[in-house]
């Protein structure tokens, strides 16, 4: 059995009964934390049309109440990860709970667009804070090997569900109570949490550290996304040929080649790049990337596409996702026994071909659609997105030092959600694009929606199937395999660590 020292995260023999209580207790608040900034990213989604209506939002900015909350998450986590290794875990766990939870209220009291826009951006930076600290406390208290697969599989469980989830939560919420209550929930159990969180949750802290950060590095990387995804929306109004597009992706581009240069010459870098030279590190970022992308605009764009086309309401469409949600958590378990006994890469290449499939096969559902004929079969293939979640939480963890821990924690899921924001962007973008072109060309308004959402989920679904050749070529067996075997022969036996 192990236990943290604040001070150093050197790992010590503990009494076996009382610090395995704690600590899956600990890692039960911290599993809870994290589920609620995945919920977020898409609670608000069926609730859309609703907001806009009572806010006044433009058509063409409802986007941004799901992608201003995805850019600062992303675009921050790495700085949270580096800020929790150097000033503690616990310690910035909780200031971002707090931030979370704080613009929680003012989202939920929002009376403007702006107001709430501002207030989600809000969020995220809460957000970037609780979500690296979370996993690399995470890290922490379990060693590398199956117990750590194990605690991860489980962390990958939460984080599939999470967004589905939060689409059935958005629905019931939305439709019994107002979109206001979407983001009350996050106040009641951001409070909860706050208030266990000093008793439950470890602190711990790189050691002897010198507390120097990077906040060059992330202001570069922000301003980039976030002039990215602005230029890719707004292509459909203003033109993708247009000089403002042009001028802001070059800007972008700019604003990328001046973080990488950073990077290079920063003392403490906000991204190490040395950490790219662990292959499985890389090829597992890589893959979480072009995930979050596909799959997060597939839930965007099919969210949109069961309101807008088949007309259901919120409850409806949140039920409908359920069903993603729930095959996720059944295979979650049997992905971590493969993961721990079989081979990552295979786990997480068999799950991205069936989720980039199922992807696929929902671009068949037409016009008059119905669920069981047309949705449900996509639904539930792509509830295999789990089977990629876990493998890629633990290759991209795999071989990281103690120094590096909370920044790899923020890597991985900064991957995950900005490929989430561009890909809502995109998709979004897309299916704007074909729906304009076909209401121009004489089709009827919901087939024109209809065709815009179907090429939308092409993209979705190819962007997740051109991830397979990336995990087979870059994740490698072997690094997850040595650490294993490695951890086995220092971790104490069954009896003594039980």
């Amino acid at each position: 059995m192990t236990s943290i020292d604040p001070r150093n995260d050197v790992h010590r023999r503990a009494p076996a009964a009382p610090g395995a209580v704690h600590r899956w207790r600990a890692f039960s608040l911290l599993a809870v934390a994290y589920f609620m900034t995945a919920v977020d990213l898409l609670i608000v989604n069926v609730a859309l049309p609703t907001i806009g209506v009572r806010l006044h939002f433009a058509e063409s900015d409802l986007q941004w109440v799901v992608t201003a909350y995805a850019i600062t998450f992303g675009g921050f986590l790495l700085l949270g990860g580096r800020t929790a290794d150097l000033l503690g875990r616990r310690r910035i766990f909780m200031a971002g709970l707090a931030v979370f939870t704080a613009s929680s209220l003012a989202c939920a009291l929002a009376t403007s667009s702006a107001l709430l826009i501002v207030m989600r951006g809000i969020q995220g930076l809460g957000a970037a804070a609780v979500l690296p600290a979370a996993l690399s406390i995470v890290m922490h208290m379990f060693p590398e090997g199956p117990e750590r697969n194990k605690a991860l599989g489980l962390w990958g469980a939460v984080g599939a569900s999470g967004a589905t989830f939060g689409v059935l939560a958005g629905g019931a919420l939305t439709r019994y109570v107002g979109w206001p209550y979407i983001f009350y929930l996050n106040v009641a159990i951001g409070a909860v949490a706050l208030l266990l969180a000093g008793r439950v949750v470890p602190e711990s802290r790189q050691s002897a550290a010198r507390r120097r950060y990077d906040p060059l590095g992330a202001v570069t990387v922000t301003g980039a996304l976030v002039l990215a995804v602005y230029a890719i929306s707004q292509a459909p109004t203003v033109g993708w040929a247009a000089t403002r597009t042009w001028a802001l992706l070059a800007a972008a581009t700019a604003l990328l080649v001046a973080f990488v240069v950073v990077e290079t010459r920063a003392e403490a870098p906000l991204l190490p790049l040395r950490l790219f030279r662990l292959r499985t590190l890389a090829g597992s970022n890589a893959v979480g990337f072009l995930l979050g992308a596909g799959f997060y605009g597939y839930i965007f764009v099919g969210t949109l596409y069961m309101q807008q086309v088949l007309r259901y309401s919120a409850m409806t469409t949140g039920l409908a996702w359920l069903t993603v949600g729930l095959t996720g958590v059944v295979l979650a378990g049997p992905a971590q026994v493969l993961v721990t006994r079989a081979s990552a890469k295979l786990v997480m290449a068999v799950g991205l071909t069936l989720t980039g499939t199922g992807i696929l096969w929902a671009t068949q559902a037409p016009v008059g659609g119905a669920f069981w004929a047309d949705l449900a079969g996509p639904f539930f293939l792509t509830g295999t997105v789990t089977w990629v979640f876990i493998p890629v939480s633990i290759g991209a963890l795999a071989g990281v030092t103690e120094r590096d821990g909370g920044v790899a924690s923020g890597l991985v899921d900064s991957s995950q959600q900005l490929g989430g924001a561009i890909g809502i962007a995109v998709a979004s973008t897309v299916a704007a694009s074909r729906s304009a072109g076909l209401l121009g060309h004489g089709h009827a308004a919901a087939d024109a929606l209809t065709g815009g959402f179907q090429l939308a989920l092409w993209v979705c679904g190819l962007v997740c199937l051109s991830a397979v050749p990336i995990a087979l070529l870059l994740v490698r067996r072997a690094d997850i395999a040595q650490v294993t075997a490695t951890t086995q022969d220092k971790t104490p036996t069954p009896a003594s660590a039980a």
